[in-house]
């Protein structure tokens, strides 16, 4: 399977990313060690977690995702194989608002070290902004961080344009590590905030994109293409008030009909278009069971022709 590099780094891996959100919540260890045992099976090493995953089950403090990976890691003996990705900033039981303060942050990595049962981080991201913090504040506990070996690289996730762009004018003009990802919701129905406010800074500062919600909550999966089809999901209610719409319709009817002239599934063309798109290096996706894999793999492999991609582009045109 081919391999990608985020720029500037050496973290090289199959361009997708399992987001391990789902970890301690929609699947307990037993559940989220097979599928990281499938994933890795068929050509995988990149997986995106954060230390707030999942506060927002019941009983759940923040943290259980990265205890589980951790686990998982220590009894397959293959912290070396992988190309782990985790976050700070973002609230959970013990941290009720944003925070990316210098104390912060020297905490909180040592926290997801032990729980992750790892001396270092590969990818250290800033999960959502603190703005009354300085930016020099944010980066130069990550310059500690890098220095110590804890961390080996920084990227950005939930940060304004503006507070993006200062981060890494500031990482220039004060020569401190510069973020080198950025991670944006961005997919084939979500295409307006990150194409008008950040794929400029993208190119611009040359960031790897490794976008989340990467298959709309399963949207662009193919399981939804009627009205029907919502009734038959827990969390179908919630994807139909979201996207099911005229304009949803029609980029559902778009990949059913790409994914039947290359003989695949909707959910492989969803994260084949971002892969064909300017600055995206990885997109992240999750499943719950191993048959969800397939479409990992077969978007990778997938070349969409430039007619395929027009009549995508024109679907989700917003």
């Amino acid at each position: 399977m081919q391999k990608i590099t985020i720029k500037n780094t050496d973290l090289s891996f199959a361009p997708i990313i399992f987001g391990g959100n789902v970890f301690g919540w929609t699947l307990d260890e037993k559940g989220s060690f097979a599928i990281l045992d499938a994933f890795v099976d068929v050509g995988f090493q990149a997986i995106d977690t954060a230390n707030q995953y999942s506060h927002w089950v019941t009983g759940n403090r923040g943290g259980e995702s990265e205890t589980i990976l951790g686990d998982w890691m220590k009894s397959r003996g293959n912290r070396s194989n992988i190309v782990l990705m985790t976050k700070v900033g973002g609230v959970f039981a013990d941290n009720p608002s944003p925070n990316t303060t210098r104390l912060h942050i020297l905490e909180q990595v040592d926290a997801s070290l032990r729980r992750l049962q790892t001396d270092y981080i590969d990818l250290y991201q800033t999960h959502f902004d603190q703005e009354e913090t300085p930016v020099e504040e944010t980066l130069r506990a990550y310059e500690d961080l890098i220095k110590a070996g804890k961390v080996r690289f920084i990227g950005a996730s939930n940060l304004s344009p503006a507070r993006l762009k200062e981060s890494l004018e500031a990482s220039h003009k004060l020569e401190l590590p510069a973020y080198v990802s950025l991670q944006p919701e961005y997919n084939l129905y979500s295409r307006a905030g990150f194409e008008q406010h950040y794929l400029g800074i993208a190119q611009g500062y040359e960031l790897s994109v490794i976008p989340y919600f990467s298959l709309a909550s399963g949207f662009l999966t193919g399981k939804y293409q009627h009205e029907d089809d919502f009734a038959k999901s827990v969390r179908g209610a919630g994807v139909k008030n979201q996207y099911w719409n005229v304009r949803g319709e029609k980029i559902v009817k778009a990949l059913v009909y790409v994914a039947d002239e290359n003989k695949t599934n909707p959910a492989a063309v969803a994260l084949a278009w971002l892969l064909h798109q300017p600055t995206v290096a990885a997109p992240i996706a999750s499943a719950t069971k191993a048959l969800h894999l397939q479409p990992f793999v077969d978007a990778v492999e997938l070349k969409l022709t430039k007619e395929a991609l027009i009549l995508l582009d024109e679907a989700s045109r917003y």
